[in-house]
């Protein structure tokens, strides 16, 4: 990659929600903010490599976005009103009060996710205008057709601008309403970044980590006594906490049961069992713990062990079974399978995983949690055969070596 193209691509992933933030709150139209800051990194694209990076990258990016959503706004003969708009209203102009917090992407997250849109609208639109992530990235994570996404995507914003949603973080008294869709776009975001799902990104996108981090910190000042923001929180910081032992100096995942612990940041898993204990407190006095504090649980009993041998399994598969009553899906039962495999061994394990063929059939990991358990049964031809159908549904390039490599050390 030259050094005009990491320009272009550090600056998509580092301006993109500003510039989308910025056109939103001039336009009050969010389908117009996303197509007018495409349109500006086209550009940058077409004469970045010929007249060299700018000064200030954001600035030009910016500058040029306005002038396409103008531009296009001014095409179109039936937006008169948005027309005068686009010429009366300036960056100098007050601005639309913040509400609770004064943070450009909270303020895009809240009105992607307002209850009006349903729950995977919400979600599928947020990884977009948000996070920045591409339909093909948004259906693998919904394990969607492209097609169907685009759909919602597009939907949803036209629903935005019927309903005239305002661009803003809302009361605190409307906040419990909009939390969960919130937290349910940040973990995705996370995930996206913990294992990317581009064949053309770097295997971990600390970038996406990181912002998830820091968007759940600040939801947790919004609200502070919630324990799925806790829980959520909690989660993220146990998995960062593995990000540097994730990767070998070869660009291939290293399995969990492969890291080197002494890598993993203490500080991140301090802070993250810390909140564990606090929603274990809360538990212990008749608070029911929800989703994503029984997985920062799982995490933390996983991040306690010294050595993977010292593994609480039997806590980990009580945890699941838990999990399961909550959330009875495919991908959490593929999950407790793992746990089973080491507590009743890798037969039992594969009879469960079988069970949801129908239902993970597209999904990589399904695939090669199979081919595990089928080399551990010593059935290699099967296994083989699904570690291939893995690598060929896997779009992380660290995945794709990693099982590359265990697909060849087959006998």
């Amino acid at each position: 990659m030259s050094d005009v193209e990491e320009a272009i691509t550090r600056a998509h992933h580092e301006e993109w929600v500003r510039v989308v933030a910025a056109l939103t709150r001039r336009f009050g139209d969010l389908d117009i903010a996303e197509e007018a800051a495409a349109e500006a990194f086209a550009t940058a694209v077409e004469r970045w490599p010929a007249d060299g990076v700018p000064p200030n990258p954001g600035a030009w990016l910016t500058t040029t976005a306005n002038r396409k959503a103008i531009d296009r706004i001014r095409r179109e003969s039936k937006r008169d009103d948005k027309h005068k708009e686009a010429q009366t209203v300036y960056d100098d102009d007050p601005p639309e009060p913040p509400g609770a917090i004064d943070d450009e992407r909270l303020r895009l997250i809240f009105t992607c996710c307002h209850p009006a849109l349903a729950m995977e609208t919400r979600v599928a639109l947020t990884l977009r205008m948000v996070g920045g992530l591409t339909v093909p990235e948004i259906a693998r994570a919904f394990l969607a057709a492209e097609s169907a996404i685009g759909q919602r995507i597009t939907r949803a914003k036209a629903k935005i601008k019927a309903a005239r949603i305002p661009y803003r973080v809302p009361a605190a008294e409307d906040l419990p309403a909009r939390v969960t869709g919130v937290l349910a776009v940040l973990y995705l975001v996370f995930n996206e970044g913990y294992l990317a799902t581009g064949p053309d990104t770097d295997p971990v996108r600390h970038d996406l980590t990181a912002e998830a981090i820091r968007l759940t910190r600040l939801i947790r000042t919004l609200l502070p006594q919630d324990g799925e923001v806790a829980g959520l929180l909690a989660l993220m910081l146990l998995t960062e906490a593995r990000r540097t032992a994730r990767v070998s100096a070869g660009g291939e995942l290293v399995a969990f049961n492969e890291q080197d612990r002494g890598a993993w940041d203490a500080a991140l898993i301090a802070e993250g069992h810390r909140l564990v204990r606090e929603r274990l407190a809360a538990a212990a006095a008749g608070v029911a713990p929800g989703r994503y504090q029984i997985l920062a649980a799982i995490n933390a009993v996983h991040t306690s062990a010294l050595d993977v041998r010292d593994t609480d399994w039997s806590q980990v598969l009580a945890l699941y079974d838990q999990l399961v009553r909550l959330d009875p899906s495919p991908i959490i039962a593929l999950n407790r399978a793992i746990a089973v495999a080491e507590l009743d061994g890798p037969q039992v394990a594969l009879a469960i995983v079988d069970r949801l063929a129908d239902a993970l059939a597209g999904y990589h990991a399904y695939h090669a949690t199979r081919a595990d358990l089928l080399r551990r049964l010593g059935r290699s031809q099967q296994s083989r055969a699904a570690y291939d159908r893995a690598i060929e549904l896997a779009g992380n390039t660290g995945e794709t070596a990693y099982l590359t490599r265990r697909r060849d050390q087959l006998p």
